[in-house]
């Protein structure tokens, strides 16, 4: 929704959506004139960079956690996620030019020539990879796209796990579903796209899980045993009446480096699977993989199988972790959240990149966790792994010694005691 720029500012300043906001962060309306300070920001970040527009527009995509199955998504699994309360936001508004110019705070503007979107090898890895293919993909499904400027500003850590990336894309593409399709597309089209521009134009062979929670909101249960129709139910639950509170704590280590290690444990489980008779996990029944294993062993070698077993028993986990939610067994369901951290650890490899000695601070980060909660709460490596946070649910009458303690661990503001958002992408 286009407005002019000094109403959006009177009335984020009057309190106008301040319910809006609340619903959004998780807080009551009178606390929301931090977040609404944010979206004045950057409406004047898009001024500033850009020169005066008649009109503009206000936009928010969440961050996610994942709560079950680790690495299932690429394996046509089912996954526990939902949406938190913090995110990216922008403005948006039209410019002549023909081009998509993006401006994300404290990063190169990145241009984009809406004449010219054809895949680029020597974009790969880029911001403008990812812009870029989703404009081709909105194109694909009908859009008239025109020249737009965009003003991004973000709470969510780059690098942490709780997944940037994912945000920044489901951000783009709510902006161009909302300036451009005159038959919007769903959230579900929306995550699918930034999905399709990240393994085709960017070049990393992601799942479909984090910008499916990024785009959806609240707590989902996703099956993506057909991935062009993932089965998505909402799982009601509310952490808080369970005396729980959900924290990710940030280790510190970044993403950035590690494509090739996240590349290979797809790679690998669908190595395992092409020896099974299948093109993924999914497809081969754990029996038939059983009977395969020492095949298995001699062609793909033995970590490959070990990260089939966790992919097949995490898998089996989501069901059950849905399933204690909906009886509100919250003493099995940390249990499982447990369970799916050792996997992780032992099985999956995902805690500590291969070779590395003197830096494993996701290890610690878990070790430090677990030490500090006891026999209480859960903790498990968050998302992808290798770097990036851990995610710990935490008993409430904990909370205050838990996070003082991470902290003194970590550094200040390494542990974000979150809530789940209710809603997805969202235009103001």
């Amino acid at each position: 929704m286009m407005k002019s720029i000094p109403v959006w500012k009177q009335e984020l300043s009057d309190g106008v959506h301040a319910a809006r906001l609340a619903s959004l962060y998780c807080c009551s309306p009178a606390e929301t004139a931090s977040e609404a300070a944010r979206y004045t920001a950057v409406l004047d970040g898009l001024e500033k960079t850009f020169g005066s527009h008649a009109e503009a527009g206000l936009y928010s995509a969440p961050g996610r956690t994942e709560i079950g199955g680790n690495h299932t998504d690429h394996q046509h699994g089912r996954v526990l996620a939902g949406s938190v309360n913090i995110d990216m936001i922008a403005a948006a508004a039209p410019n002549d030019k023909n081009q998509l110019r993006v401006q994300s705070e404290g990063y190169d503007l990145c241009v984009i020539d809406l004449n010219d979107l054809e895949a680029r090898k020597e974009e790969e890895n880029t911001t403008a990879a990812l812009l870029r293919g989703e404009c081709a993909a909105f194109t694909q499904r009908g859009a008239k796209l025109a020249g737009l400027d965009v003003y991004v500003s973000s709470n969510v850590p780059k690098g942490s796990g709780v997944s940037s990336s994912a945000a920044f894309e489901v951000l783009i593409g709510v902006i161009l579903n909302d300036c451009f399709m005159t038959e919007k597309v769903s959230p579900i089209a929306i995550a699918q796209i930034g999905q399709w521009a990240e393994n085709v134009y960017f070049g990393k062979p992601c799942g479909l899980m984090d910008q499916m929670a990024s785009s959806v909101g609240n707590i989902i249960t996703i099956d993506f045993a057909s991935p062009a129709k993932p089965v998505v139910e909402p799982v009601a639950v509310d952490f808080s009446k369970a005396g729980l509170v959900l924290c990710i704590l940030d280790s510190g280590a970044d993403h950035a480096d590690l494509t090739d290690e996240y590349a290979a444990i797809p790679a690998e489980c669908r190595a395992v699977a092409a020896v099974c008779g299948g093109e993924v996990l999914r497809d081969v029944p754990f029996e038939t993989f059983l009977a395969k294993l020492p095949e298995c062993r001699r062609q793909c070698g033995d970590r490959a199988v070990l990260r089939a077993f966790h992919v097949y028993a995490d898998n089996d986990r989501v069901a059950k972790q849905v399933a204690a939610l909906h009886d509100g067994d919250f003493d099995t369901f940390l249990c499982l959240v447990n369970e799916s951290g050792r996997s992780s650890w032992e099985y999956l490899q995902n805690v500590i990149p291969a070779g590395y000695k003197e830096h494993q601070e996701v290890g610690v980060t878990i070790a430090a966790a677990k030490h500090l909660l006891g026999d209480k709460g859960a903790v498990r490596v968050h998302g992808g792994g290798f770097a990036g946070t851990v995610q710990a649910f935490v008993p409430v009458e904990m909370l205050d010694k838990f996070k003082a303690g991470m902290e003194a661990i970590l550094g200040e503001g390494r542990c974000h005691v979150l809530s789940i958002r209710p809603e997805g992408g969202a235009v103001l």
